[in-house]
């Protein structure tokens, strides 16, 4: 029996998806979360584990759209489709204007929380481009944040919002 767990624990899987806009493939274990994966085997430091349990929402990324807790998600599930992550929002280095409101605002303290903030504000934001203060208090509920409190951090989201009908103008033109 220990030879037959010893050779479960080298088997693999492979697995294939879009993340940030680039088709992935990678090995993985069978029982690796979507946080594992995403920080340990693909070197993406803005997926944070705090909690473990889906109560704090530093692992936020966007799945086919929607938000979610990566620490919930087995890598597995990932497997053919579309990942992002805070580190697909700058282009060629340069914050995108939901980085940039956060910042402006005050939003980001120890910048612990302030990816799962960032993903579940642009998934909010793709949803609704214009959100009322009760949907975006919705959308960040599962997000917790212990240093920059929650006034910045929607007046981030209400300016990104704002910024994100300006640039819309702009390219409606």
């Amino acid at each position: 029996m220990n030879q037959e767990i010893a050779q479960d624990e080298q088997a693999n899987l492979e697995i294939c998806f879009s993340l940030n806009g680039s088709d992935i493939q990678v090995k993985i274990k069978p029982w690796e979360t979507a946080v594992d994966t995403l920080r340990n085997r693909l070197g993406l430091t803005g997926i944070k584990e705090g909690c473990g349990i889906g109560e704090c929402g530093a692992c936020t990324i966007i799945l086919d759209g929607k938000a979610v807790n990566g620490c919930l998600i087995l890598a597995a599930q990932l497997d053919g489709r579309t990942v992002e992550t805070v580190e697909g929002l700058a282009v060629s280095g340069t914050m995108n204007y939901l980085q940039k409101a956060f910042l402006d605002k005050g939003s980001i303290q120890c910048g612990f929380c302030s990816p799962g903030m960032l993903m579940s504000t642009k998934a909010l934001l793709d949803e609704y481009k214009q959100p009322s203060r009760d949907q975006i208090i919705n959308a960040l509920s599962g997000n917790l944040c212990r240093c920059a409190g929650y006034v910045q951090i929607i007046e981030a989201v209400e300016e990104a919002a704002r910024q994100e009908g300006e640039l819309q103008k702009t390219t409606d033109k």
